[in-house]
């Protein structure tokens, strides 16, 4: 075992002294050694019912011959973050999270790791980890939180909209936001967090569940000492996350990604996690998936669902059910039960309550996936768009671009009301390296929707959009701005063209006005970035390459 490099032989004898100072008996220090990889903190609503999870996660190990040992990674809420410069922190905090836990396995010698995360960049960097150190890992997160009369987190944000157009009284924004988020658990839509954790089912890295069962049913707890038991069989045959998160695990979560109408965020994370698995992904290939790949579901903020109706549905296992009717998966894909996913969905049970949430595969919202990866002159390496949470008549559109060169400059302007039907607002200056750090644009997105204009404009960064956001919003612009790319030279009043039938995003201008500008426009660098933030956006890399440290 890894661990008998700590634990086994008289040489040991004062790392075993260090671990019995914590209570561990000779008899604890003979089994697997197993690491509680936790995300807890009172900080984040999806994170703030962990220990019990992590409680639950021991229960299972101990009574399947384990010794457990927790400890705790770092957590950005999205949500707390959105709108100011903490947003920066965000999406880089991913990087931070796998290489701590790579720090802390291979300094402590774990045996094999149970990951509990729950919110938006945890999923993914606790995936990258797991993936980086390939041993035994298994994953159960918090569970989403309750939706109550059809409202969450993005009622809250469109209700700001609203009130600055006068649409609600302040008494009205505030009976929304005190019942936007009624308790813990990961924000209750198809937003990042519950569409990595709905993912990780189809990866083959988490039980059945994992991604639906809301975070305040006693199942989850259930759940959480199953995964905790299920550890040590993975432990005892060797089953390692690159024999999981194979080509074929992949192509599985971007079926479900598609038919889910899951966060354009996942693109970014599932290209860092293809890439710390030594898988092959790219955009295109996400594109030829999406075009074979109906969709499904119209959960928030494409629809009125909510992650407790698709959980009443039956789960992402029955959406993938519905995927295998049409021979869209990879069933020989190896999963976390040891099992393949064929063999899961053979077993599984369904008591279904709710036959509306989840489409029949014969009669979908639409016989293409939910996200789009568009290309064009205005982004030749690709840009991402929730095509399922895009209004009918904003599928193709022209517009005039009204540019801004940061997000706060762009929340100004559409409070102010500036911004006026058929208007492409560009917000630039936001990508990976050039925010850095790659913000969500849910401020902006929500205020355009609360203002009643999320049918009539449309919204293009080289940032990033919340999963909560809807309409036509177009993010991951690549190159982004600070790197030269276009967007770094569009000008106000310039027509932009979407159409996202055809993959397309093009600035109507011609190749020798390009020339021109590149020659006339200086590219904005930012001189003032200091500690973590300095260090990343020398290092980052594009939003096509999923924004990976190199």
């Amino acid at each position: 075992m890894r661990s008998d490099n700590i634990t086994k032989g008289v040489e040991k004898a004062p790392q075993r002294a260090l671990l019995k100072a914590m209570g561990y008996t000779d008899s604890q220090l003979k089994k697997p050694y197993i690491g509680i990889v936790n995300s807890f903190n009172e900080t984040v609503p999806g994170h703030i019912h962990l220990p019990q999870i992590a409680r639950a996660v021991k229960d299972g190990v101990l009574s399947a011959g384990g010794t457990p040992s927790e400890f705790n990674v770092i957590a950005v809420c999205d949500g707390l973050a959105m709108g100011h410069e903490g947003m920066k922190y965000s999406l880089c905090s991913r990087e931070l999270i796998a290489d701590s836990i790579e720090c802390m396995v291979n300094a402590h010698c774990y045996d094999a790791l149970v990951f509990i995360p729950n919110c938006d960049k945890i999923v993914p960097g606790m995936m990258m980890a797991a993936a980086r150190l390939n041993i035994p890992s298994i994953f159960v997160s918090g569970g989403p939180m309750l939706s109550l009369d059809g409202y969450d987190l993005n009622s809250s944000f469109e209700a700001v909209g609203a009130y600055m157009n006068k649409s609600i009284t302040e008494q009205e924004l505030i009976d929304i936001e005190n019942k936007s988020c009624p308790g813990c658990g990961s924000c209750s839509g198809m937003f990042t967090a519950n569409s990595m954790n709905c993912l990780s089912e189809a990866l083959g890295m988490a039980l059945s569940g994992n991604g639906t069962i809301p975070a305040v049913y006693s199942e989850r707890l259930r759940l959480a000492k199953k995964a905790g038991e299920q550890i040590m069989e993975m432990f005892e045959k060797d089953i390692k996350p690159r024999d999981i998160l194979t080509k074929d695990a992949l192509h599985n979560a971007l079926r479900l990604d598609m038919a889910l109408g899951c966060s354009t965020n996942s693109v970014l994370h599932l290209l860092a996690i293809a890439n710390e698995a030594g898988v092959e992904l790219n955009l295109n290939m996400i594109n030829e998936i999406s075009a074979s790949t109906p969709n499904l579901c119209k959960l928030a903020p494409a629809g009125p669902h909510h992650m407790q109706d698709l959980y009443n549905a039956g789960g992402v296992y029955r959406v993938l059910t519905e995927l295998r009717k049409a021979n869209l998966l990879k069933e020989n894909a190896l999963t976390v039960t040891g099992k393949t996913m064929g063999e899961n969905l053979d077993n599984e049970v369904y008591r279904v309550s709710d036959n509306t949430v989840i489409r029949p595969i014969d009669n979908p919202h639409s016989k293409t996936g939910g996200i789009a990866v568009l290309f064009g002159n205005l982004a030749p390496n690709g840009a991402v768009v929730k095509r399922s949470a895009v209004a009918e008549e904003m599928l193709t559109h022209r517009g005039k671009a009204k540019v801004f060169d940061s997000e706060e400059e762009a929340i100004q302007a559409i409070f102010a009301g500036q911004i006026n039907k058929g208007d492409v607002v560009v917000i630039r200056y936001e990508g990976p390296a050039g925010g850095p750090g790659m913000r969500e644009m849910l401020s902006p997105t929500s205020a355009i929707a609360g203002m009643g204009l999320d049918k009539d404009v449309a919204l293009i960064t080289d940032g990033r959009f919340s999963g909560a956001t809807r309409g036509a919003a177009i993010g991951h612009i690549s190159p982004e701005a600070a790197s030269g790319g276009p967007i770094a030279y569009v000008k106000e009043g310039d027509t932009i063209v979407i159409d996202i039938p055809n993959y397309r995003l093009d600035l109507d201008v011609s190749e020798e006005e390009m020339e021109k500008r590149k020659k006339e426009m200086q590219v904005k660098k930012k001189t003032d970035l200091t500690g973590y933030l300095a260090r990343y956006a020398r290092s980052v890399s594009s939003a096509d390459k999923g924004a990976i440290v190199t």
